[in-house]
C-alpha cells in the first residue's frame, strides 16, 4: 500500500490510499494518527467513498508530527569515503524536531544566517508498532514503511561544533514524503535495494543505491529501540550517499530560486523549491 497525507480545502489533513490517481481517505488525520491503532493494516486497506483526485490535493509531510526523527550520519560506504572518514562501528546519530518538516512539493526556507545550504536525498523509515530493545525479528516488524526525505543541512552551522544538531534543525527545510510504501510493494522487504538520487535544477548531483547503506534499516531499529523505545509515526533518516555540495571541489550550495528534486526507486519523489526564508 500507499499511505500519504493530504491538506484538504478547509486546511486540516487527512490520511489517504494512494491508488493512482485517486486517493481514498481513511477517516483519520494523518498517517502517524493511522499508525497509532494496532490494525492501521486493516485499516488502510478497508474501502471508503467518496475518493478524492491526486491533483486536486496537496502532500502535507507523510507523518506531520513524528514523535522523533532520527537521523543517521555517514552510513552509506561511498559518502564515508568522500567525507574523508573510516567506517564507523556505530551508527551516529543525532535528531531532528518536527517543525524541520515540510510536504514532498512545499518549499524550502532558506535561512539567511547559512552560506553553506546543502541537500541530502535519504531513505526514511516509518515505524508501525512499539518496540523496545528489538530483536532482529521484531525489528522486522516494526516497520510500517519507507518514504523519501531530504535532510537539508546548514554546513556552516553544522560544523561549528563537534555536534551536528544546530545545522539540522532549521524550520521547513526537511521535505518527507509524498507518501509511505509498505515494505510488501518493495524488492528487499524491509531491506529494499533501491535507486536513490537528487537532482538540482536537473542535474544529477546524487545517484546510488540504498543496498550501499552501512547500517540498514532493521539493524536501526535494532540499535535505536535498545535505547529508547520507538513508537508508531516515528521516523528513522538513514544517511544520504556520496554527491552532496560540501564534498565537491569546489562546494556548491543551494541558492533561492533552485529547485530539488530527491527520488527513491518505488517510494516517489519529493520536487522543492528553495526560497528565501523572509520571516527573519
Amino acid at each position: 500500500m500507499k499511505l500519504a497525507t493530504v491538506r484538504t480545502a478547509d486546511g486540516s489533513t487527512q490520511a489517504v490510499r494512494v491508488e493512482g490517481s485517486h486517493l481514498v481517505p481513511l477517516g483519520v488525520a494523518d498517517v502517524g494518527t493511522l499508525l497509532a491503532q494496532p490494525n492501521w493494516r486493516e485499516a488502510a486497506g478497508a474501502d471508503s467513498a467518496p475518493t478524492l483526485e491526486a491533483g486536486q490535493t496537496a502532500y502535507a509531510p507523510v507523518v506531520p508530527r513524528p514523535g522523533k526523527i532520527f537521523c543517521v550520519g555517514l552510513n552509506y560506504r561511498n559518502h564515508i569515503l568522500e567525507m574523508g572518514r573510516d567506517l564507523p562501528e556505530y551508527p551516529t546519530i543525532f535528531s531532528k524536531y518536527a517543525d524541520t518538516l515540510v510536504g514532498a512539493e512545499d518549499d524550502i526556507l532558506r535561512p539567511d544566517e547559512t552560506d553553506q545550504f546543502d541537500w541530502e536525498a535519504e531513505l526514511a523509515v516509518v515505524i508501525g508498532s512499539t518496540v523496545r530493545r528489538a530483536t532482529t525479528a521484531e525489528a522486522e516488524a516494526a516497520i510500517a514503511g519507507f518514504a523519501v526525505l531530504n535532510d537539508i543541512t546548514a554546513r556552516d552551522w553544522q560544523f561549528r561544533t563537534k555536534e551536528w544538531l544546530q545545522g539540522k534543525n532549521w524550520e521547513s527545510t526537511t521535505p518527507l514524503g509524498p507518501w509511505l510504501v509498505t515494505p510488501d510493494e518493495l524488492p528487499g522487504g524491509v531491506r529494499p535495494t533501491l535507486a536513490i538520487r537528487a537532482e538540482v535544477d536537473g542535474e544529477v548531483v546524487q545517484e546510488d543505491t540504498t543496498g550501499d547503506l552501512l547500517f540498514d534499516p532493521v539493524a536501526l531499529v535494532e540499535y535505536l529501540s535498545t535505547m529508547i523505545t520507538l513508537r508508531p509515526g516515528d521516523v528513522i533518516a538513514t544517511g544520504t550517499p556520496g554527491g552532496v555540495g560540501h564534498a565537491r571541489k569546489p562546494a556548491r550550495y543551494l541558492q533561492a530560486g533552485q529547485k530539488v528534486v530527491t527520488e527513491i526507486e518505488g517510494l516517489g519523489r519529493c520536487e522543492n523549491v528553495v526560497v528565501a526564508d523572509g520571516r527573519g
